[in-house]
């Protein structure tokens, strides 16, 4: 799966290049006339250029808009048309969070789908699994113009950059995902609940509606958020090995695509193959634990002379396995989708550590746009420290990384950590309100909590099930851990490139740093690791790793 999804993230990347460079591809044809009518409709001129700060201001204004909108329809959805099983309106609360939660490409879920939402509520939550992803997109496009350009304020016109991830990129990748799962079984249609017999011969009602496509833009727009509440567990869901392997390709490939896109977009192809190696490495290292853990199961159980070949079984869909859950587990961290074919509070404690250091990492592959511009934060502080070390001015292709860029960039590096781990302390803090909502004791309930804050900023969306989220203090603690971990790491990056790309370009000299080798890929790589393990390890170690050592 994961050698499939890179070769052919290589030519993807190449047509997303294009689409932001305005040469010609081959669905031009079709789509052009698409987005002229969203422009003139809109009344929104595409060949304004705007600068950085013009970027920014589009972007929170439009997000806003949508968060208005959202409250309203899911705060009112039970009187509201397409809800054949009668599913009831959002508290305020709940719907606060649902709201920030799809705006913010999170997905975190503290309802169930079933239950929890209409199928007009299922059809505003894609709307917003498809802009939001292209909001990500969209910045990072600005990202790619500051280094395209050799000096100029102005970086593109941020609506042509968004209009175009969702026309171009999102919308063809995920009619095919979904007529891909529509083969498989998943249901598409805008009928209630069905009646079957179960194989105990109990009459039971099941829950179907317009899933395909939703679960297509879940992936593809590395949003993650389920259908039905137990995500891709379901069997509508995914339904088969081959939708499971569909699935999983549809969440990686925009993500490594934009790796590559990068390269095509500034003609520098090697510092795209540099930041691949990095992210890849960090991806491996994760992943290929989890996999041998899954797979060798839990010691106690073989302990007590019970058949464990199967491996760690427990959560797992047995159409799936251990092996192919592990894989997703990281994945879905890895990339911030946050689906998931497993249940990941199920998991060996140490395979739940990897999975919240790919969280909080946050770094490698990332989500649709987003994950290059958390990167490009750890590649300013590489090249700022490099250049310390061997005497250099420190330079990213061809502009100067001084003061203010390095404020910004700690500033957004420590961020992260910062949310995650206060959050969780004042939940342990306040026990009435966050461990009261506790199913587990001990090393595996702080884990919980933990996760929860750890994929609120992220911006990931899976959890550890075993807590019950749904009250005022998750919805709304994680609902602000949402905003803040969403838009200052966009703001961050993208006021950065826009401050380097309205600098003097300085070209390539024998004593400029070389940013696009092995050695300096080395670099950025040893400063993640470092951030991540001085801000986590204290944490996991009272968590996974503790809970680790208590088994026997």
């Amino acid at each position: 799966m994961f050698l499939l999804t890179v070769v052919l993230a290589i030519p993807f990347g190449k047509y997303i290049a294009k689409v932001f460079l305005h040469e010609k591809t081959w669905l031009d044809g079709i789509l052009g006339p698409l987005d002229k009518a969203i422009f003139k409709l809109t009344g929104v001129d595409p060949t304004i250029q705007m600068t950085w700060k013009q970027h920014l201001v589009a972007l929170l204004t439009i997000n806003m808009v949508w968060f208005l909108l959202s409250m309203l329809v899911l705060m009112n959805q039970g009187w509201l048309p397409l809800n054949p099983d009668y599913n009831p309106s959002m508290s305020a609360d709940l719907a606060f969070n649902t709201t920030i939660s799809f705006v913010v490409n999170c997905n975190l879920q503290h309802y169930s789908g079933e239950t929890g939402m209409s199928y007009l509520g299922q059809f505003w939550l894609m709307f917003l699994q498809f802009v939001s992803a292209a909001t990500g997109i969209a910045a990072a496009v600005v990202l790619f113009k500051a280094f395209q350009v050799r000096s100029s304020a102005l970086l593109g016109n941020f609506y042509d950059f968004f209009i175009k991830s969702c026309t171009r990129i999102l919308l063809p990748l995920s009619l095919l995902i979904a007529v891909i799962l529509v083969f498989n079984g998943t249901p598409m249609t805008f009928e209630g609940k069905d009646t079957m017999i179960s194989l105990e011969g109990d009459t039971v009602r099941v829950s179907r509606g317009p899933a395909a496509g939703f679960i297509a833009i879940k992936h593809v727009g590395t949003n993650g958020g389920g259908f039905f509440g137990v995500n891709s567990n379901h069997p509508f869901e995914n339904p088969s090995y081959l939708s499971n392997i569909t699935e999983m390709f549809a969440q990686m490939i925009i993500p490594l695509a934009m790796i590559f896109a990068f390269g095509y977009f500034i003609k520098r192809r090697k510092i795209a193959w540099m930041i691949f190696g990095v992210m890849t490495i960090g991806f491996l290292i994760l992943a290929i634990p989890n996999i041998v853990m899954e797979a060798k199961g839990n010691p106690m159980i073989t302990q007590m002379g019970i058949d464990n070949s199967l491996g760690n079984t427990e959560g797992k869909e047995t159409r799936f396995g251990a092996i192919a859950s592990g894989y997703w587990s990281i994945a879905t961290t890895v990339i911030s989708t946050g689906s998931i074919n497993s249940m990941h509070d199920s998991t060996m404690p140490l395979s739940g550590m990897n999975q919240l250091l790919a969280m909080m990492i946050n770094a490698f592959y990332g989500g649709c746009g987003v994950g290059m511009l958390n990167f490009f934060v750890f590649i300013i502080l590489a090249v700022f420290i490099s250049g310390l070390m061997v005497g250099r001015t420190p330079e990213f292709l061809g502009k100067k990384i001084e003061a203010r860029e390095m404020k910004i960039a700690m500033i957004i590096a420590l961020l992260h950590p910062f949310l995650i781990l206060v959050g969780t302390a004042l939940a342990t803090a306040f026990p009435a309100y966050g461990m009261a909502t506790l199913n587990n004791p001990g090393f595996h309930g702080f884990s919980e909590m933990l996760y929860e804050y750890t994929s609120s900023a992220a911006n990931n969306g899976s959890g550890f099930e075993g807590l019950g989220d749904n009250t005022p203090w998750w919805n709304i603690s994680t609902g602000f851990v949402l905003i803040l971990g969403r838009f200052l790491p966009i703001i961050g990056p993208v006021a950065i490139a826009g401050l380097l790309a309205n600098k003097k370009y300085i070209p390539e000299s024998a004593g400029t740093l070389k940013t696009d080798t092995s050695t300096f890929g080395l670099m950025v790589f040893a400063v993640i690791a470092i951030i991540a393990a001085l801000s986590f390890f204290p944490a996991l170690a009272l968590g996974p790793i503790a809970e680790h050592f208590s088994l026997k």
